[in-house]
Parts: C-alpha cells; structure tokens; sequence
C-alpha cells in the first residue's frame, strides 16, 4: 500500500507577551544587525577592489613542476626585465607589399617602439613568402599590468594608420589586454545582473516585498566580507587572484549565501505559523536550520579546498579563496539574517504574512509530489536513474583538450582577427616561438635537431632583439633557442609539434635541453589537467561522504547521496557534450571546465540532499521513514526548488563576461544544478529511500 503524506504538525501554543524578557530578547538581534550594517559600511568598498591586488599573467598560472614553467623561470635569465611580445602585421590591400607600404609600416613600427611601456628594440620587418604582408614584434614590460591594455590600444592606433593595408595587432601582450577588457566587468556589470536576477526570482517566488530584499543584503555583506578578508591575503601573497577567481567568487558568495538564507527563512516562516512569537521562531528555526546549513558549507568548502592538491596555480587559487566565500556565506545566514527576521518578525513577508494557523506553509503542489512518490516510488526512482544514466553515456563525447585562441571569447576580439590575418600570411606560431633552452656548447646540435622536426619552420638564436647580434649566453652557460611553428600555437598540430621537439632535443647528449614556451605550456597544462581530475575528484568525494556520514549517522544513506550527484554531475556533461558543439558553437571546452564542473555541482548538488535529508531525519523520528521522507519533501519541496532557480540563475549569470571558459561553466553549474534540483532531490532520492525504507539509514536501526 503507498504511503500516504503526514498531515503537518499540530500548532503550537503561541508564546507569552515578551514583557521584560523580551526586551532583553530584542538586544541581541539589535546588536547582531548594528555589527553586520558596521562590516558591511566599512568593507564594502572591498567587492570592487580585488582588482587591484588580481593579476591576468597566463605564466603566473602554469603547472608547477611542468617543464615549460622551468623554462619560463630559465627564460629571466636571457633579458634585463620581462616582456611580452605584440605582433604587428600589416595586409597590402593592393594584393603586393610595395616601398611605400614598407616604409610606412616601418614609421609606424618605430613610433610603436617609443609607446610607453616598449623595451629594447623592435624586430625587422619581415615579408611574407606570399608578399602579401609584413609582420614584425615589439616588447612590452611584463609587469606593467592594467597598463598594458593602454600600450596595446597605442600600437593598435598607430598600426591602423598605415594607409594601404589591413592592420592587425596578434601576440600574448594583445590577448592579455583583450582579457583585461573582458574582465572589466567583474565588479561592475557580473555582480548588478546577478543581484538582479536573483532580487527577481524571489520577488516572484515569495511574492514578499521585504524579505528578498534582506536576503539579497545578507548576500552583499557576506561577499564584501569575504572580498575584504581575500584582498588582504592577496596583498601580502597569501592567496592569488585573477579576473577568473574574482568571479567565480562573488557567483558562489551570492549563490550561497542566498540558497542558506532561504533555508533559514522558511524554517522561520514555518515557525510562525505554528504559533510562534518571533523571537522564539527565530530561535527555534535556528537551531534546526544550524546543522544542514553548516554542514551545507563545509562539503562545499572542503570541496574547493580539495583544489589545493592541484599543481595549476589558478586551481589552487580557487580553492582557499572560494572556501573563505563560502565561510562568509555561512557566517552571514545563521548571524544576520536570523537576527533581522528575529526583529521584522512577519513584517519581513508582508503582504503575505504567514498565520499562526499551524499550516507550516506545505505547498499542494509538493503535496501532489509526495503523493506521487508515495504510490510509486520504485518505478520513479528506476526510471529517474535511468534518465540520467542514458545522458551520462554521452559525457564520454565532452573534448577538453582546450580551447582555442579563436574561440577563447564568445565576442569578436581584435587580438583574435589578427591571429587570423597572421596565419594567412606567416607561420601559425610567428611571434610566439617554441622556447628551448640547452647548454650553450651543444647549441648547434640542438639547432640542427629542432630544425628536423616536422611542424617547426625555423630555428634561430635569442640575441636580445638586435637581428645582427650574437646569441645571449647566461651565466649559467644556456643559451635560448626559438623554434617558429609551422601551426598556429595554439593548434592542436602544434601541440603534437612540441611533443616531437622535445623528443628530439632531450635526445641530444649533454644539452640538458628544455622545451617551453606558449604551446608547451597549453600541452602541459591539458596533461595537468587531466592529472588533477584523476587526483581530485575521488578526494572530493570522500570528503562529502565523511560529511555526510557525520550528519545522517549513517552509511548506506551518504553513499547512495553521492552517487546520485556523481550521476547527475556525468548526466550534464553528458548534455554539455551535445549542446556546446551544436548550440553554441564550442568546438572544445577548457581543460579545467569538467574539473570546476564536478566540484561546483557534487558539493553543490549535495546542498540540495543535505536540506532533505536532515528535514526527513528529522521527521523519521516521530513518523518512520517512508512517511518521513514525504513529509520532508512536502515541506522542503519549494524552499529547495527555490534556492536551486536562485543558484542557476546566479551561475547563469557569469555568461555576461564574455570568455568562453566561463560561459562553459555558467551552463554546466546552471543545467546541472536544475538536474539537482527538480530530479535528483525531487523524485529519485525521495522515491528510493522510500523504497528502502529504514534500510536506507543503515547500520544504523530506524522504523520503516
């Protein structure tokens, strides 16, 4: 016989007038809420100043033991100061490069070597096979940050102004200030359309006028005190951020902070139903909202930690930095807004003031839900698993082996049309050589084996910049070797290029010879990548079972929590496999996309499981499971589903920046969290611990 849902709980006896006692209740909150508008006025101003202490430098982020990094560190040692290289080419309109072009080409090159923030000399300008197009490179100071977007927009003017021709400025130096343009709108633009939309969705949802509103402040104060005390860090090296870090930040802070704030709302909500006054709602929808929010928090915070055992330096930036978010998060939740509720009491859901009615606000839809569950549990959970198990055989179809330089922004970029025009005219790896370093006494030898690999156009000695000058010879005795590639170096043949180049190279006796440089960093860092999803995500895993098994006193029950989020988690990359080629037109993803994916959405989907499963624990004691775990879900069905809409949007929203890797991440996290949200918490786990029944909290003994 299917278990019919519980009625709700009886009211309770509603509370004596506060009196005296309640004046010194009313203190507290005060003092609490007084502290929170005191941090927020005071760090505030820290959510739009990570800027200043963020660095966009792709080398700052390489994988630590790789050996290209051991060349980028060698690669000081050859130049007074660090530079990057600015690309420039010029296309004769005409069909021919003619003298008046050169030498036009040739004013604007040298004015562009006078631009501030250029060093040593420019390379010659150097003509295409083809005589279609000149190409040459200026050097820009590695450490002028912000500063650099300004140099590159200089040379870009002054490039386009060389009358009969096709201007394009290509190189890192171009890209890293496209990338700075991107990131513009971290602070400004990412954080108001993510406000926005989750003001929104609770404005219609709770159809409250005050209650989004203080739960969107408690959200504003978490991130600014989550950004404060992470500026402080990165100021003294502690932790490093860049533009990708920053974001991802404030999306989980808000994300976060508002899923917690809904789950201690609607136990308030629930309380004041049953007869409550509002100070010992607050108190009781407190304590019974302590233990999943917490333990909410450190699955996911122990989860981002986990990215500390990665050896790329902008995972192990995510992790510290995303888990002092999410601490915030948690701080903000059972501190201010328990103590704001506790002072607007049902002020706080006008015009829809709950009534002290004892319905504990159950919802007919969820009702129906449970209903559902209860008359067939084992077809719906079968039927759930097998939904996400046919989607999860696609995952195998998701290509992470990079994206390239063309398709790194979803927006058109002028550092990517003029990779484009240098491609057609000049090797694909011009101006962004293969880096070898080796002894300079087998320098010769390892020419001569570099320059018999296939794929590589040219060899030739660093000099410092001056064509006519002698290879530069470090103190160590190496000399720099640059390999021009045939494929652009970014290309998955130049990637197969550098495997054969190191080959070759480490087989010359004696030379010591290391391969670095862009194209050797991107194969390093896929192999990197592939390496810590190996490492990681079983190490993930294991600490959200440890959590769980803490919270549910259980075995069987956080073991079975875990696979169903590790099969949604394949399910939607399973569905990212299909959409991303075919929808938006992604021809791969980021190496770190399937990484970030499964930490964001298994710690994450957890939430979601958390909430229940502490709710229907909690109703198994006086009810047995099966009519526990409807129970649970009727009166946690919208609060869960709420905060699921709530944190998909607010990923969704990261889709404004527009980089690739983000609009990747934005739609695995958003898709996977929805996944969560109305089918694995709402019909597979509800429909198989009711099939389990008191099994499920196995070894432990409980009442079906």
């Amino acid at each position: 016989m299917p278990t019919p849902a519980p009625p709700a709980s009886p009211p309770a006896a509603p509370s004596a007038p506060p009196g005296a006692s309640g004046r010194l209740r009313f203190v507290l909150p005060l003092v609490l809420l007084l502290v929170w508008l005191a941090l927020g006025g005071a760090l505030g101003p820290f959510a739009g100043r990570l800027g200043e202490v963020s660095t966009n430098d792709g080398a700052a982020f390489l994988p630590r033991s790789a050996e290209s990094t051991r060349v980028a560190q060698l690669e000081q040692d050859f130049r007074t100061e660090s530079t990057l290289p600015v690309v420039l080419v010029w296309e004769s309109s005409a069909g021919q490069v003619d003298d008046a072009l050169r030498t036009a080409a040739g004013r604007a090159l040298a004015a562009a070597a006078e631009v501030p923030g250029a060093t040593g000399p420019t390379s010659p300008l150097l003509p295409s096979e083809d005589g279609r197009a000149l190409e040459a490179v200026v050097q820009l100071r590695a450490d002028l940050g912000p500063e650099t977007k300004t140099a590159v927009k200089a040379i870009r003017d002054l490039a386009g102004q060389v009358p009969g021709a096709v201007a394009g400025v290509a190189g890192p130096a171009a890209v890293l200030a496209d990338l700075s343009g991107a990131f513009a709108g971290i602070d400004g633009l990412l954080l108001g359309v993510a406000l926005g939309v989750v003001l929104l969705i609770l404005l219609l949802v709770y159809r409250a006028v005050l209650l989004p509103l203080l739960v969107i402040l408690g959200a504003v104060f978490a991130l600014a005190t989550a950004c404060a005390i992470v500026y402080a860090l990165a100021r003294h090296g502690v932790v490093r951020v860049d533009g990708q870090v920053q974001g991802l930040l404030s999306i989980l802070v808000i994300g976060a902070a508002t899923d917690y704030g809904l789950l201690y709302s609607a136990r308030f909500r629930e309380e004041l139903a049953a007869g409550r006054d509002r100070y010992a709602a607050a108190r009781t929808a407190l304590r019974r909202s302590v233990e999943p929010v917490a333990a909410s928090g450190l699955t996911v915070g122990l989860g981002l930690l986990v990215l500390l055992l990665s050896d790329l330096t902008n995972n192990r930036a995510l992790g510290p930095v995303g888990a002092i978010g999410i601490a915030c998060a948690v701080l903000s939740a059972l501190t201010f807004l328990p103590a704001v509720l506790a002072l607007c009491g049902r002020a706080a859901f006008w015009p829809a003031r709950p009534k002290a009615d004892g319905a504990g606000g159950a919802h007919r839809i969820w009702q129906r839900v449970a209903d559902l569950v209860g008359r067939r549990p084992r077809a719906l959970w079968i039927g759930s698993a097998a939904v996400l198990a046919a989607l999860a055989a696609c995952s195998p179809l998701l290509d992470a082996r990079g994206v390239p330089q063309s398709e790194l922004f979803t927006t058109a970029q002028p550092s990517v049309a003029a990779q484009r025009l240098l491609s057609a005219h000049f090797p694909g790896g011009s101006g962004n050589p293969a880096v070898i370093v080796a002894d300079a006494a087998h320098a010769d030898a390892v020419t001569a084996a570099a320059a018999q690999v296939p794929g590589v156009a040219s060899v030739r000695p660093y000099t410092g910049g001056a064509p006519t000058a002698p290879p530069v010879v470090t103190a160590a005795g190496l000399v720099r070797l640059d390999a021009t590639l045939a494929d652009p170096a970014d290309s998955d043949a130049a990637l197969a290029t550098v495997a054969r180049l190191r080959t070759a190279v480490h087989a010359v006796d004696g030379a010591d010879a290391l391969v670095g440089g862009y194209s050797a960093q991107q194969a390093d860092t896929r192999t990197t990548a592939r390496h810590d999803r190996t490492l990681i995500m079983p190490v993930v895993l294991l600490c959200i079972l440890a959590v769980l098994v803490l919270l549910l006193r259980s075995v069987l029950a956080p073991v079975l929590l875990a696979a169903t989020v590790a099969l949604s988690y394949l399910a939607t990359l399973g569905v990212s496999a299909l959409v991303f080629p075919h929808v938006f037109g992604f021809s791969a993803t980021d190496p770190s996309v399937p990484l970030y994916g499964f930490v964001f959405l298994v710690a994450l989907g957890v939430d979601y499981n958390i909430f229940l499963m502490t709710r229907v624990r909690e109703e198994t004691a006086a009810l047995g499971t099966r009519a526990g775990v409807l129970r649970g879900l009727t009166a946690t069905g919208g609060v869960i589903t709420s905060a699921g809409v709530v944190l998909a949007a607010t990923f969704a929203a990261l889709g404004v920046i527009p980089l690739a890797f983000l609009a990747q991440i934005a739609f695995i996290v958003a898709f996977g969290v929805l996944l969560d949200t109305l089918l694995v918490r709402s019909l597979l786990v509800p429909a198989l611990v009711h099939d389990l029944g008191g099994r499920t909290w196995w070894p432990a003994r409980k009442p079906d």
